[in-house]
């Protein structure tokens, strides 16, 4: 049995897809981040970043934070959804970390700047909607080559880029004229493991 605590947040969605894909028992601890739940100290004592999603896994003793470091562990103990070498196991790792070093980012401080700043940052604002933008175009790009983010079968790179297109309105992100992208989420929202994974989490909001 594994635990998660998480909140529908756009790196809370990627384990819980995860653990409904591979088809293992799970119960869902609520983390409310608008109330700063994160901040008490038994969550911190969970992970005393103070960041969803924390996963903890009964079977061995196991308290893991960080999305994608979550997504490789389980990934890699159940042997689903990442190739085990060579060049497609590659493709996933590099867009995990394209996915950690320049969407999220861009994503995160453009809905930042645009939507929770105390008074209006024009520079930042303009710095971070232009980077979502390019980098939301790079993996439209991509798509229009292959189906899926790393290559010709869906992975975990999938499940990581996912959550902030899931919540790509905080950042103000569109879809339109990015036909690739656009049917690429679509694939992944149809996925009954996806459906489950986004009505639990839209349950605690």
């Amino acid at each position: 049995m594994y635990e998660l605590y998480a909140f529908a947040t756009p790196n809370s969605i990627k384990p819980a897809i995860m653990l409904e894909e591979i088809q293992q028992a799970w119960q869902l601890r609520p983390v409310n981040v608008r109330q700063g739940e994160q901040k008490q100290q038994d969550f911190l004592a969970l992970n005393p970043n103070a960041k969803v999603p924390v996963l903890v896994d009964h079977s061995n003793d196991m308290t893991l934070s960080e999305s994608a470091a979550i997504l490789v562990y389980l990934a890699e103990k159940h042997q689903r959804l990442l190739p085990a070498a060579g060049a497609p196991r590659a493709r996933v790792f590099e867009q995990l970390f394209f996915h950690a070093s320049a969407v999220s980012p861009a994503f995160g401080q453009a809905g930042f700047f645009n939507r929770l700043a105390s008074e209006p940052q024009p520079l930042a604002q303009q710095r971070f909607n232009t980077e979502a933008a390019r980098v939301t175009g790079l993996l439209d790009n991509l798509l229009a080559t292959q189906p899926f983010l790393a290559g010709e079968a869906y992975s975990i790179a999938d499940i990581a880029h996912y959550g902030w297109f899931w919540r790509r309105e905080f950042a103000g992100v569109s879809l339109d004229g990015l036909p690739h992208l656009a049917r690429w989420f679509d694939t992944l929202s149809a996925r009954p493991a996806v459906q489950r994974a986004t009505e639990k989490l839209n349950a605690v909001i």
